[in-house]
């Protein structure tokens, strides 16, 4: 099956976002997207350097063609006493309403929590109804979730970063777990960890998930605590729909800079073929929001 995957590309990508500045640390990115009812749906994080702020806000945009959006909502940081943002993701709700989940920083720490919010509509989201629905641990960071949802119940796979050794709190790996209302979450455990002695030994973070049956993702990998930030993208698979096994494949990654392309995320279209989504590096070291079309 690996094989005949559509999987993205930077060669024939396009800008959707640009970075908010030149230089590394300006990243547009971390984005999420789904479509519904021929309308392409996606927010992303928009970062700034550590100096000006890390991630200040969180934004969802529409478009009719899935490279021209328009924002329709943006929720700032300050509002949730986060220190940064990173990864969010937009969920339309089985009753028709939208869910933003949003993962917060806790100031002057290595701790991440997530929080979901609820509106009626996309516009609302910026004074939605706020849940904390993984709030971490002293020992645990949670964040950068891809969510799923269908009359089958609610799935999760959530980036954990351990907390135990300090200095070592870039470490990650990706856990699962269900719900049946998308607040109150039922941790299932890991499903993706390092692979030791590979380009993805330092950290797995799963992106996209492109099949359920049999579960096929897309995963952020590092090699080092140096790589931080510049992950670049591998392919994992399961026998049982729960531990994934990493591919050997070729890592997807930017030709740029640090050679970041990360935070994939997939969109299956009605006719066939898939829209990606994802954050790459380019020459100046800043990082852009792009898009790749597979027919």
């Amino acid at each position: 099956m690996t094989e005949t995957l559509a999987l993205p590309s930077f060669e024939d990508a396009t800008v959707v976002v640009p970075a908010p500045a030149s230089g590394p640390g300006n990243w547009s990115g971390a984005a999420s997207a789904v479509l519904v009812d021929g309308v392409y749906w996606l927010t992303y994080r928009v970062r700034r350097p550590l100096r000006e702020g890390r991630g200040v806000s969180v934004v969802v945009a529409r478009s009719e063609d899935g490279e021209h959006f328009v924002t329709v909502a943006e929720v700032r940081r300050d509002e949730f006493h986060a220190e940064s943002f990173e990864r969010p993701v937009l969920v339309r709700r089985p009753d028709g309403g939208w869910r933003l989940y949003v993962s917060c920083a806790t100031p002057g720490s290595k701790h991440w929590w997530i929080e979901a919010v609820d509106a009626d509509e996309p516009a609302g989201l910026e004074r939605g109804v706020r849940t904390v629905v993984l709030p971490g641990s002293a020992d645990l960071a949670v964040k950068d979730p891809v969510v799923l949802v269908d009359e089958s119940g609610w799935r999760m796979w959530v980036c954990c970063h351990p907390l135990t050794e300090p200095g070592h709190e870039d470490r990650m790996t990706t856990a699962y777990a269900t719900s049946r209302d998308g607040l109150v979450w039922d941790w299932q455990g890991s499903v993706l960890a390092p692979t030791a002695g590979g380009w993805d030994q330092r950290g797995t973070r799963v992106t996209a998930v492109l099949h359920e049956s049999p579960l096929v993702v897309l995963y952020d990998g590092r090699a080092s605590a140096e790589d931080n930030w510049h992950e670049g993208t591998g392919l994992a698979t399961s026998s049982d729909g729960r531990a994934l096994v990493a591919e050997d494949l070729p890592v997807i990654r930017s030709p740029h800079s640090d050679g970041a392309l990360r935070y994939v995320s997939a969109v299956a279209l009605p006719g066939g073929g898939t829209r990606f989504y994802f954050e790459a590096a380019r020459a100046d070291g800043a990082h852009d929001l792009m898009t790749s079309l597979v027919p």
